[in-house]
């Protein structure tokens, strides 16, 4: 027979294994709770939840949405010139990129007007279809055709065609403008895209400075809805805000580079980059730009590393706009063919291709006042 004390002990063990017991079992229950509404959060909806609305839209690829600069049909595009009067060339493309240059058929009696996608668009002189360094190779079965189209000197004569070069320099995203000494160089963003949208939805033609050459010669003929984008500096905000707008709208523009400062690519095939000289952006002696003190060698010799850095000549916007006669010559040395002041004014046929006046883009232009200036 157990003693008193021994009764206790055991009904104390007897308490004390309960007590563990009922402990283990709460947290069986509180770990099976937590299991279930885990398992419940990540496969079950709330009630009223559509649980496809939380899945995100796949992001487009580049195949998908291809950049401006990735053609959408790769492959070679046989394209067959055909223009009356001469015999048919052929030339090679690639299919879904940008057109390479053209070539200008020259004849004594007339004036070439053109390379058009139709013969009908070049019967009418239809500029919407007229082929030029903005317009994107398309071609089925890997060929097809451009006609050429002529008017007669006095046709062109008439016309009076002058040809507008815009000049941009800065860009901000600030409608208010620049705190800047020079405000007025600031174009707000919303007003360039406003101008691009303008060019691009009245079918305005980007000539390339090979056409406007020609044009100065009256070798060519351009439509009065003609107008040359052109950005001075290469500025950083050139590239963030203004670049994407030009690719946005398809508009060729031109940058002119300090190559002294800028050596990268060009950002978009929609834009050409060219000579604001390597080393002159620069005051001289005399407190303007050294395109007015250097020499002509000195000048040239500039022009050629620029040249170099490019990859092309063709054109020079002047520093400042500042130029004289060695500026002229130096251009002469080294194989530059036209040159941009910052005189205002548009280009008209025979224009002295070393002082071109430009159309100057200030702070605050909306877009009727861009219509008023290339209209």
């Amino acid at each position: 027979m157990m003693s008193r004390s021994q009764r206790v002990t055991r009904q104390r063990r007897r308490r004390l294994l309960r007590t563990i017991t009922v402990a283990l079992v709460a947290i069986v229950v509180v770990i099976v709770v937590l299991v279930w509404r885990g398992s419940a959060t990540s496969t079950d909806a709330p009630v009223g939840h559509d649980p496809t609305s939380a899945v995100p839209s796949p992001t487009p690829t580049s195949n998908e949405t291809p950049a401006p600069d990735e053609p959408q049909d790769a492959g070679a595009c046989s394209v067959t010139l055909s223009a009356e009067g001469i015999t048919d060339q052929t030339t090679t493309h690639e299919n879904g990129a940008l057109f390479s240059p053209l070539p200008q058929p020259v004849r004594d009696d007339v004036v070439f007007a053109g390379w058009y996608q139709t013969e009908l668009a070049a019967e009418g002189l239809d500029r919407s279809q007229r082929v030029g360094l903005a317009t994107r190779v398309a071609c089925e079965d890997g060929a097809l055709t451009l006609h050429g189209a002529w008017l007669s000197s006095d046709e062109v004569t008439d016309a009076a065609v002058g040809v507008p070069v815009l000049m941009y320099h800065q860009f901000t995203d600030q409608p208010e403008g620049i705190d800047d000494p020079l405000r007025l160089n600031w174009a707000y963003a919303g007003d360039v895209d406003d101008h691009m949208r303008y060019l691009a939805e009245n079918d305005f033609y980007l000539p390339s400075w090979e056409e406007l050459d020609a044009f100065i010669d009256g070798a060519l003929y351009l439509p009065p809805e003609s107008v040359i984008v052109t950005d001075d500096d290469a500025h950083a905000s050139w590239f963030d805000l203004a670049v994407p707008i030009v690719n946005r709208y398809e508009i060729l523009s031109t940058s002119f580079v300090i190559t002294k400062w800028r050596d990268e690519p060009t950002p978009s095939p929609y834009v050409l980059q060219r000579s604001h000289t390597h080393d002159m952006h620069e005051a001289g002696a005399n407190g303007e730009g050294r395109m007015v003190n250097w020499s002509p060698e000195e000048i040239a010799a500039d022009l050629e590393t620029s040249a170099a850095i490019l990859g092309a000549k063709e054109v020079v916007a002047y520093p400042f706009g500042h130029y004289d006669e060695r500026t002229k010559e130096g251009m002469r040395l080294a194989g530059f063919e036209l040159g941009l002041t910052i005189e205002p004014g548009r280009v008209y046929a025979g224009a002295d291709k070393l002082a071109l006046p430009r159309v100057r883009i200030d702070y605050g232009m909306d877009v009727d006042a861009l219509a008023a200036l290339v209209g």
